[in-house]
């Protein structure tokens, strides 16, 4: 597993890759992580210039950044990772999209600044174009490294628990079910009954419920057809019933 970042701000990335689980994955020799900076290939040129056709700010002018994905590319024997471009105008970044750059071995990431890069450059040279969400950031820098942090996740050994990255929000199109520790009771909450039980087909069926009521709460859009089976449908009315319930108790008077 591989990746390139190339950016303007390579020292952000020096910190981050020092930490967690990129740390440790790093250290271990399971990924590699390489910054370019576009600054380096073509020392003589400014990384970016006015806008043709005026309006605010700059624009990264493309032979720099080109030059420093090319290096990139060409520094791994592996051939398809693609080179996505940080863009609020690109595709959504979610799990299955962790999951497809886990399978192509990594990506080259390119972290626009200022106004972004120059469009002859994406047209021929990005492959993709990622969003981390409906907001603007200063640079790509961030969102890069949180899909990083997304995809390294997936790595076997990566994790202390290998459960853990299986069980997680959204890896199988749910929210992750609540989570509970010690001491049992904490200023007068207690750990639900079906989790201190021992029995183990209760805590799975248990787990299941709340995942599906909680995407319900919070997350409907992603209970489509696909994930509403008729198991999943009456695990589903099981927790809204529990829900209702609930709700009627709390509006009985005293």
């Amino acid at each position: 597993m591989r990746f390139d970042l190339v950016s303007l701000l390579p020292e952000a990335i020096a910190a981050f890759a020092a930490t967690g689980v990129t740390g440790d994955a790093l250290r271990s020799g399971k990924a590699q992580l390489a910054s370019w900076n576009p600054r380096d290939f073509d020392p003589k040129s400014r990384p970016d210039d006015k806008p043709y056709g005026g309006g605010a700010g700059m624009v990264m002018q493309a032979e720099p950044v080109a030059l420093a994905i090319e290096a990139a590319r060409n520094a791994s024997a592996i051939t398809n990772r693609p080179v996505i471009y940080l863009s609020p105008q690109g595709q959504v970044f979610d799990q299955a999209m962790a999951e497809y750059l886990a399978s192509c071995g990594g990506a080259v990431l390119v972290a626009g600044r200022y106004e972004g890069l120059d469009q002859r450059l994406i047209d021929s040279h990005i492959d993709m174009e990622v969003s981390v969400g409906d907001f603007i950031l200063s640079g790509g820098e961030l969102p890069a490294l949180m899909m990083i942090d997304a995809v390294l996740r997936l790595l076997p050994q990566v994790l202390g628990d290998e459960r853990s990255a299986q069980d997680e929000s959204f890896v199988d199109g749910l929210l992750e079910y609540p989570q509970y520790t010690r001491p049992e009771c904490w200023r007068g909450r207690t750990v639900p009954t079906a989790l201190m039980s021992g029995n183990h087909k209760e805590i799975l069926h248990w787990r299941r419920v709340q995942a599906l009521g909680r995407t319900w709460e919070r997350r409907p859009d992603l209970l489509d057809e696909s994930a509403m089976n008729a198991q999943n449908s009456a695990l589903l009315r099981e927790y809204i019933n529990e829900f209702l319930a609930g709700q009627n108790k709390d509006a009985t008077p005293d």
